[in-house]
C-alpha cells in the first residue's frame, strides 16, 4: 500500500470539530450547528450522539438557543437571519474561507464582475456569492466559460471555491482569459493549501497503482475531487469509501499496489480501519508517499473563546497532530 501524506484533517476541519466539542463541554447539551459542521458522515453522527442537533436553517433552531455556523462559512444574510432570532452565534468558518468572502466584498466595492468558480448548492459558494451577489456569478466548469457575460470586460475578477481540483479550475480560468484577456486573479490563492497538498500527494503516488481509495463522504468535496485526480494522474482505478466495510473485494482483484488518502476532514481513524481492511486482504506492507508537511493551526472562534477564557479555561490550540481521531469509539 502507497499511504499519502499529507492526508485527513486540515486546520478549518480541525478547528469546526473542536468548536462544536468545546461549545458541548462548556454550554452544556445541546447545541446546534447550521448544516453540517464539515462534510463527513462519521464526524456528524459522533458529534450528534453527544448533543450536537444538525438543522438546515436558523428557524430551526430555537429562539435564544446557541448555534454553531460551520466551516464552510455562511452569508450575511443568514447572520442577519440569525440575529433576528436572537441567537447565540459561534462562526467555526474557516479561515480560509473568510479570506475570499473578504476578497468578494471587497471587488464588488469596486464594481467588479466577480466570476466564482465553483459548484452551484455548495454551501461555501452559497455562503460566498451571498457576500455580493448582485455582482458575482458561478461558473461551475470550463464548459460554461462560453455562456458568461459580464458588463465590462475590463473590470473582470475570477475567485474559486476553497475545495476544488487545482487542474480544472486553472484550466477554467484559461478560458475565462481567452474570453476577457483583462481578467484579475484574486490576491492570493483561493484554494487552500490542504486542498492543494492533497492533490499533489495522489498525483505522486497514482501512477503506480492499480487502484486508489479515497476515505471521504460523498458530499465533500475536496474528497470526490482526489478520485478525479487520482484518475487523470494514471491510476488504473479509483473509489471513495465512508468507511471500510465499503471497500468492494472486486476493486483489488489483480491488483499489486494500492494507494490510499483521505480528503480534508475525515478523521484518521476511518483511514486506519481502511489499512486493517485491505492488511487483511493482503496489502500489509504500507509505505507513506509524503509530498509535504503541515503545520498550520488556527485559533478557536471569538466568541467561544472569550466564553472559555471568562472562565478559565484552557483556549489553546491542540499540538499537531493530536486531532487527527475524534475522541470517541468508532461508530
Amino acid at each position: 500500500m502507497l499511504l499519502a501524506a499529507p492526508r485527513g484533517y486540515c486546520a478549518g476541519v480541525d478547528r469546526a470539530v473542536i468548536a462544536v466539542e468545546k461549545a458541548l463541554e462548556h454550554y452544556g447539551a445541546p447545541v446546534y450547528v447550521r448544516k453540517e459542521i464539515v462534510h463527513n458522515k462519521y464526524v456528524v453522527e459522533t458529534l450528534s450522539r453527544r448533543g450536537a442537533v444538525f438543522v438546515d436553517e436558523t428557524d430551526e433552531v430555537p429562539e435564544g438557543a446557541r448555534v454553531v455556523f460551520s466551516a464552510h462559512g455562511v452569508s450575511p444574510a443568514v447572520h442577519a437571519a440569525a440575529a433576528a432570532r436572537s441567537l447565540q452565534t459561534i462562526d467555526a468558518t474557516c479561515p480560509l474561507v473568510t479570506k475570499v468572502h473578504k476578497e468578494a466584498v471587497r471587488f464588488a466595492r469596486d464594481d467588479f464582475d466577480i466570476l466564482l468558480i465553483g459548484h452551484d448548492g455548495h454551501e461555501e459558494v452559497e455562503g460566498t456569492a451571498g457576500e455580493a451577489p448582485d455582482h458575482i456569478q458561478v461558473v461551475n466548469s470550463p464548459d460554461e466559460v462560453d455562456r458568461v457575460t459580464v458588463r465590462d470586460p475590463g473590470k473582470v475578477v475570477w475567485l474559486s471555491q476553497t475545495t476544488l481540483s487545482v487542474d480544472e479550475t486553472m484550466e477554467t480560468v484559461r478560458r475565462l482569459r481567452e474570453r476577457f484577456p483583462s481578467l484579475q486573479d484574486p490576491p492570493s490563492d483561493d484554494i487552500c493549501y490542504a486542498t492543494q497538498n492533497r492533490q499533489v500527494a495522489v498525483k505522486k503516488l497514482a501512477p503506480a497503482c492499480d487502484v486508489v481509495i479515497v476515505v471521504g463522504s460523498a458530499n465533500s468535496s475536496n474528497s470526490v475531487r482526489l478520485v478525479e485526480v487520482a484518475l487523470d494522474a494514471g491510476a488504473r482505478s479509483s473509489y471513495r469509501v465512508d468507511r471500510a466495510e465499503e471497500i468492494d473485494a472486486a476493486w483489488l482483484e489483480g491488483a499489486t499496489t494500492i494507494g490510499v488518502t483521505s480528503g480534508a476532514s475525515v478523521p484518521e481513524i476511518l483511514v486506519r480501519d481502511v489499512l486493517d481492511r485491505l492488511a487483511e486482504a493482503g496489502f500489509g506492507d504500507v509505505e507513506e508517499v509524503r509530498t509535504a508537511t503541515e503545520d498550520l493551526m488556527f485559533s478557536l472562534p471569538r466568541e467561544l473563546r472569550a466564553d472559555l477564557k471568562a472562565a478559565g479555561e484552557a483556549v489553546g490550540r491542540p499540538q499537531r497532530g493530536e486531532r487527527r481521531s475524534l475522541s470517541v469509539d468508532p461508530v
